[in-house]
């Protein structure tokens, strides 16, 4: 699969890169949280994190004053496996260099998103990145097996915590997995197992070979 650079402009319709950041501290603090052995885990806030002078000035700066959250999803992976859109921008900073794989919304027709529509962008150490809420995206990648990746999150406070009760009124509710976040699963993922709404047909994108 090619990997494009977020330098490129095949990348505007996904997101942009933010300027203006120092990133340093949080970094550091995010290189302190160890690696899973297997497999990928995500808090949507983590204290260490929100403790950085970044967190003020992403929740000021970058959202405008809004209450948010800044966790981080860490690990292994180099599966699709689900993609997921929230109603807002989310923002990531990777501590080393990490791929993203992505879609576009009106790209889902009828429900589902063929995964051949997927891209791969290469996400520097260090940016702060935008990624659309017209963006559908997942877990990162890592680009080094060996050193795994570690992603910090901002999103609004609440977002990925526990999942509403509601009364079904729209055929989208069927994709609400947690608190402001809709999940289309490959049938293969564990997601797809435990119930999420199966909404990607294709490939389950692997990009192993690709790294």
């Amino acid at each position: 699969m090619n990997i494009i650079p977020i330098t490129d402009p095949a990348f505007i319709p996904y997101g942009k890169i933010l300027d203006g950041y120092d990133t340093t501290e949080l970094l550091d603090a995010m290189r302190r949280i160890p690696l899973p052995a297997e497999g990928t885990a995500y808090e949507a806030g983590i204290d260490s994190l929100e403790a950085c002078a970044i967190f003020t000035q992403l929740r000021d700066n970058a959202y405008g004053g809004m209450p948010i959250e800044l966790g981080m999803c860490w690990g292994h992976n180099t599966k699709l496996n689900c993609l997921e859109y929230h109603r807002d921008s989310e923002l990531n900073i990777a501590e080393d260099d990490l791929i993203l794989l992505l879609a576009r919304m009106e790209q889902i027709e009828n429900g589902v998103l063929d995964t051949s529509k997927v891209k791969a962008f290469r996400v520097p150490k260090g940016v702060v990145v935008e990624i659309y809420a017209t963006t559908l995206h997942y877990a990162p990648c890592h680009a080094n097996r060996e050193k795994g990746f570690r992603m910090a999150v901002a999103l609004p406070k609440g977002t990925n915590t526990e999942k509403p009760a509601i009364e079904r009124i729209g055929a989208e509710d069927r994709l609400l997995w947690a608190r402001n976040k809709w999940l289309l699963a490959h049938p293969d993922a564990g997601e797809a197992k435990k119930g999420a709404y199966i909404g990607l047909k294709g490939e389950n994108i692997d990009i192993q070979n690709d790294i």
